[in-house]
């Protein structure tokens, strides 16, 4: 084996993904998965992460660890004290508060229109962060144990495969609290987080009505793949407490149609059917994407897009909306990013919409923040 091959063979192996009971190392390869969703079927353990503009990839690992062990600790096996996160000061937004709160004036104008009933809109944070003195990239999993000891959330998830692998290079590291697809059984389940507050008291008819808007496109995107009369609403505006604010959530399920269970192309057609989530879209979702397309000046990236696994052995998955998420970029000498934003309807107010976008950043930047003799 040449040297050039000897460091491939490395940085394959320092490949990592960790979820909520699995832990994977030494990644083999990636594929589009709406481009060759067979392959994804055909077998194997495989992290996946969709950009929000549509992309979606997964990366097949070849040593996977699953179960109870693998998963007491939320998955994140990684020192804490290892993480080395940029200045507290050095972060920036992709939007001045001016600039989005014109962004939501600019939605209720189109919603008044008729154009639009609801969109998401979201900016995206980003603060230098370097590779160390010997090359070696941020420690994702360092990051994750943080966030898994200061911000617990039930999606929360890593994936990590360096540069030089000989794949595509992915840097993620979320603790997403909101589901995007399970497959169990042959059931597929969602459950979108509309509403969000410091404390329940806090929760308004706006964000009751926004989350019913959503779990109404929700429930239309699981029919065009499950059995008719199988879709069903199991929970609606279910109160969730997390760290530091509370969320409404609503659970939607359906039994997958026969000719889509099991299919070569059943990842494909899943992912045509409901992607991106509506949760971060909007209604109409087609509509709204127009106008997330034209307000907001950068690309959202794996920002809420979908990070989880599908197990295709087993027959199950596990995506989360990449919401509450940080990614790398070894561009420009290394930049971490972190996105936020808010569903915006007519009833919306700009002053009090960039207040939640502030509200869902400001934990989880402190963390990422952090120096190392930080403690939960």
């Amino acid at each position: 084996m040449t040297t050039p091959d000897i460091r491939e063979f490395a940085q394959r192996e320092r490949a990592v993904a960790t979820f909520t009971g699995v832990r994977a190392h030494g990644v083999l390869e990636c594929v589009d998965v709406l481009a060759e969703p067979h392959r994804v079927a055909a077998g194997g353990w495989w992290a996946v992460s969709g950009d929000f503009s549509g992309r979606v990839r997964a990366w097949r690992f070849e040593h996977v660890e699953r179960g109870r062990g693998a998963g007491d600790d939320g998955g994140h096996p990684g020192d804490p004290s290892h993480w080395r996160g940029p200045d507290p000061g050095a972060w920036s937004s992709s939007m001045s508060r001016a600039r989005y709160e014109d962004a939501v004036s600019a939605t209720r104008a189109a919603i008044r229109e008729g154009d639009v009933y609801q969109a998401n809109i979201c900016r995206v944070l980003s603060a230098p962060l370097p590779v160390d003195a010997d090359g070696a990239e941020p420690d994702a999993l360092a990051l994750a144990a943080r966030l898994a000891a200061g911000n617990p959330a039930p999606f929360a998830g890593t994936l990590h495969v360096p540069g030089g692998a000989g794949v595509p290079p992915a840097w993620i590291v979320s603790a997403s609290p909101e589901l995007f697809v399970r497959l169990e059984d042959g059931r597929l389940t969602s459950s979108p987080i509309k509403g969000t507050a410091i404390e329940a008291s806090g929760l308004t008819a706006k964000d009751r009505a926004e989350n019913v808007m959503i779990t109404d496109l929700v429930r239309n995107d699981l029919q065009r793949v499950c059995v008719p009369g199988t879709v069903d609403v199991t929970a609606l505006l279910a109160v969730e407490q997390h760290p530091g604010l509370v969320h409404l959530v609503s659970t939607v399920t359906g039994v997958l149609e026969p000719d889509v269970r099991g299919a070569p192309g059943m990842w494909g057609r899943i992912l045509e059917a409901t992607y991106p989530p509506g949760s971060v879209s909007g209604a109409p979702k087609s509509s709204a994407l127009r106008t997330i397309d034209a307000l907001e000046p950068v690309d959202r990236g794996p920002y809420c897009g979908a990070f989880g696994w599908i197990d295709a052995d087993a027959g199950r998955a596990e995506l989360a909306v990449a919401i509450r998420t940080f990614w790398w970029d070894p561009a420009d000498g290394g930049v971490l990013r972190f996105g936020t934003g808010a569903g915006i309807t007519w009833d919306s107010d700009p002053a009090a919409e960039w207040a939640e976008t502030e509200l869902k950043a400001r934990r989880l930047v402190a963390i990422a923040s952090s120096g190392p003799d930080w403690a939960p």
